[in-house]
């Protein structure tokens, strides 16, 4: 088998999708079913998988700029699309994975991972002329692919109804999380934590992008509700980078900062993440809609309890280790983030049945089933 990665994913600020990017290109070369393994990034091809960045750099900046205006971002998106196609020449006897919704034109099989339906789903989450491009983008990959790959079984049932696919012609893999995230103790995160004035077991979390599909302004309002003494306690700290139409978040976020009780830590470095995760009292994430939900997974693995909402494909990463409850839920939300704090025996079960959920994801199993979708593709 001879497979074309893009791993253009992997840049700053390195995303749940960009993680994935990396994971699975890393374990693709560990295969032996694959003979010839090439990465494309942009349009020039490389052998290695970049080292994932924890600072922007001139392309992120690039980026940014030309995010700014509709006419440069068409323009550079033809300009790619047409030098990546142009570099995809000749090697039509290989197989080619976009897994990032995008598929150029090609004369080989293709491969498209939809991590989600969020551009059709939640259209207002983003720029319009960025949700236009996507949902063209989408529409275009699903038109030529020969397989596409989600992230869990929800988002295959979604994807295959909306798109009017063959159900079989779509295929779940879940995702996993690096082994980077595990228990510690107090003293080997006693110096992360220093540099952000917070200590172990003392504060609960979220990461995610700050933007509205992660449901933020209900848990702001959940959290608000927690007895005084708990919230101050055990604040709670925001880390992610910040998203589209997150002005109203982030005043509310600044004015519980004010009232003593939140704490906002911007876009964090990777290798603090996974020990600011182990240092939590509770992971929160009551999001309205995910194509997978990796940083439950993550908070699991850190020996961490989590409250996470019921939507979209959350049930099937959280199993029966989180308590659950509908996104817009704020007075069960309080009551499972006071009980996710204060109660000791749902505690240990939770984090106990959280290692057993975990255990049943790697990145492993998803390079295998990625393979099984390849076998798929050349089967058509």
């Amino acid at each position: 088998m001879k497979t074309i990665l893009s791993i253009d994913p992997i840049r700053f600020p390195l995303t749940g999708i960009g993680r994935y990017t990396f994971e699975l290109g890393r374990h693709l070369q560990q295969s032996t079913e694959i003979s010839d393994l090439r990465f494309l990034s942009g349009f020039r091809f490389t052998a290695d998988l970049p080292v994932p960045s924890n600072t922007s750099d001139g392309n992120h900046r690039l980026k940014r700029w030309v995010q700014k205006s509709d006419i440069a971002r068409r323009l550079a998106s033809f300009g790619l699309n047409t030098l990546k196609s142009r570099a995809l020449r000749g090697h039509e006897d290989f197989l080619y994975h976009g897994p990032n919704y995008y598929l150029p034109q090609f004369g080989g099989r293709r491969v498209v991972t939809f991590h989600d339906l969020s551009p059709f789903r939640f259209p207002d989450c983003n720029e319009p002329q960025t949700i236009r491009i996507l949902q063209n983008a989408m529409k275009q990959s699903a038109r030529v692919a020969d397989v596409i790959i989600t992230d869990a079984e929800f988002n295959r049932q979604e994807t295959a109804s909306f798109f009017s696919w063959p159900l079989e012609k779509v295929h779940a893999v879940p995702l996993a999380c690096s082994p980077e995230f595990a228990p510690r103790s107090e003293s080997e995160i006693r110096e992360t934590l220093a540099k952000y004035d917070l200590h172990a077991g003392g504060y609960s979390l979220f990461v995610g992008t700050i933007e509205p599909r992660k449901n933020l302004l209900v848990l702001l309002a959940a959290y608000s509700r927690l007895p005084d003494a708990v919230r101050r306690r055990w604040p709670l700290v925001l880390s992610g980078y910040k998203g589209w139409r997150n002005e109203t978040i982030q005043q509310q976020i600044r004015d519980a900062e004010l009232q003593g009780w939140a704490r906002y830590l911007g876009f964090l470095p990777a290798q603090d993440l996974p020990l600011l995760y182990s240092g939590a009292r509770l992971f929160t994430f009551p999001s309205k809609y995910e194509g997978f939900g990796l940083p439950i997974l993550e908070a699991m693995a850190s020996g961490v309890p989590v409250v996470c909402s019921n939507s979209s494909s959350l049930p099937e990463v959280a199993g029966d280790a989180a308590l659950t409850c509908d996104p817009a839920a704020v007075e069960i939300l309080t009551d499972h983030i006071y009980r996710g704090l204060e109660d000791e025996q749902w505690r240990e079960q939770a984090i106990a049945k959280g290692f057993v959920q975990v255990s049943t994801f790697s990145w492993q199993r998803c390079a295998e089933k990625t393979l099984k979708a390849y076998e798929a593709a050349l089967a058509v």
